[in-house]
């Protein structure tokens, strides 16, 4: 008799796109018990890709126990699991071959799959980090002494290159039979999540143009400030299109939502990933100031995105990984809704150039101003539309 096995896959990157890894483990329905694990670092590659690859090692684990089981998918990704059942379109050409592969392990008549939330997926969630801590180190993750973990060996090198090898094969294979589906002729993908992005009204550092962060003071917005929160609480209000409001933690950012969710009658949450970069010994600083003081480290900063300022700021790249985990969680949390995210110069800069998939020397060529409105579309399969940049009609 064929055997029945559940798999819980997993896969997390540590930027989005960053280091990243898979962990997965095939269980014993009737017993729970793990009869074997996987888990690999994969280099940087985004979390879709990731919680893929996961599902891909976990099908070919239960394949190798048994070619002839029926198998039951569990997944903490809506995205993955959604695809995989064919009720969403897989548009993102990097998730295409991995889908093919997993297609290919089993008759799809003999998987099913269910979404479960991220606390029920523990394992093989705890896998995939012990993959990407090897990986830190510079190493590939190695099973553990275990009955699942012999049933799993670890791959070699070369074993690797085949399967990346013969998805690459699958994914021209898939492009044939379906057409590209990126573009004006994609299927409908649902309602996405759309963040409506709000740089906090004046404060008296802003028309000075001075460094203003989350290392130095908390400056409340300034009677011009305040203006600005109210006429943009009067141009939303009168538009009726958000649902939910979500501020960063500092006071600038707080009082300028709490204008606006009095107005919509909604209250505000506090999202601590969308606080603004902390600059250092820069704070309070102007421009002209920071180039006297610190002209080497000045131009560091402003060459490479992984230089931070002085004094034990945060570099670009480090506000990328905390903005990137504060996004998977916002959209995961508002699927499908309209939300004001009131944030900071660089965390909304840091949305839209991910969106776009622009470079980190972009931050430095786009413009916000305070109070602005900027909006960004985040679509079931991945992909992302940059709606508005810099609105600021609203403020005349």
């Amino acid at each position: 008799m064929a055997s029945e096995f559940i798999v819980e896959a997993d896969g997390g990157s540590r930027g989005n796109p960053g280091p990243a890894g898979y962990g997965a483990v095939v269980l014993d329905p009737a017993t729970g018990e793990a009869l074997a694990e996987a888990a690999e670092f994969i280099g940087t590659a985004t979390n879709n890709v990731a919680e893929y690859k996961g599902l891909v090692a976990g099908l070919r684990a239960a394949h190798a126990l048994d070619p002839e089981a029926t198998v039951h998918v569990r997944m903490d990704s809506k995205l993955v699991v959604e695809q995989m059942s064919g009720r969403w379109k897989i548009k993102h050409p990097d998730m295409k071959p991995l889908a093919a592969a997993a297609q290919k392990v089993f008759p799809p008549d003999r998987v099913t799959y269910e979404w479960i939330p991220r606390a029920k997926n523990k394992h093989a969630d705890r896998l995939a980090n012990e993959a990407m801590d090897a990986g830190k180190n510079g190493k590939q993750w190695e099973p553990r002494d275990s009955k699942a973990a012999l049933a799993a060996p670890a791959r070699s090198a070369a074993a690797r290159a085949a399967d990346e090898a013969a998805e690459a094969a699958e994914a021209a294979e898939a492009t044939e039979a379906t057409g590209p589906q990126a573009g004006w002729g994609a299927p409908d993908l649902g309602v996405p999540a759309t963040f409506v992005l709000l740089r906090h009204g004046e404060t008296a550092l802003t028309p000075e143009k001075r460094f203003s962060g989350s290392g130095g003071g908390d400056p409340e917005l300034s009677a011009v400030g305040r203006r600005q929160a109210e006429a943009t609480a009067a141009a939303l209000a009168a538009r009726g299109t958000v649902q939910a409001v979500v501020s960063s933690p500092l006071r600038r950012c707080r009082e300028t939502a709490g204008a606006v969710a009095a107005r919509l009658g909604l209250e505000v949450r506090i999202e601590e990933g969308l606080r603004e970069t902390d600059f250092g010994a820069w704070e309070g600083l102007t421009f002209a100031e920071v180039r006297e003081r610190f002209p080497e480290d000045l131009d560091a900063w402003l060459g490479s995105a992984k230089a931070a300022p002085t004094g034990g700021g945060e570099s670009f790249a480090t506000v990328a990984r905390r903005v990137s985990v504060a996004r998977d969680k916002l959209i995961a949390r508002y699927t499908g809704k309209t939300v004001l995210l009131v944030t900071h110069v660089t965390p909304i800069k840091t949305l839209v150039r991910l969106a776009l998939g622009a470079p980190p020397e972009s931050l430095f060529r786009m413009e916000l101003s305070a109070a602005s409105l900027s909006a960004v579309a985040y679509y079931a399969d991945g992909n992302a539309s940059l709606r508005l940049l810099n609105e600021t009609a609203h403020l005349r």
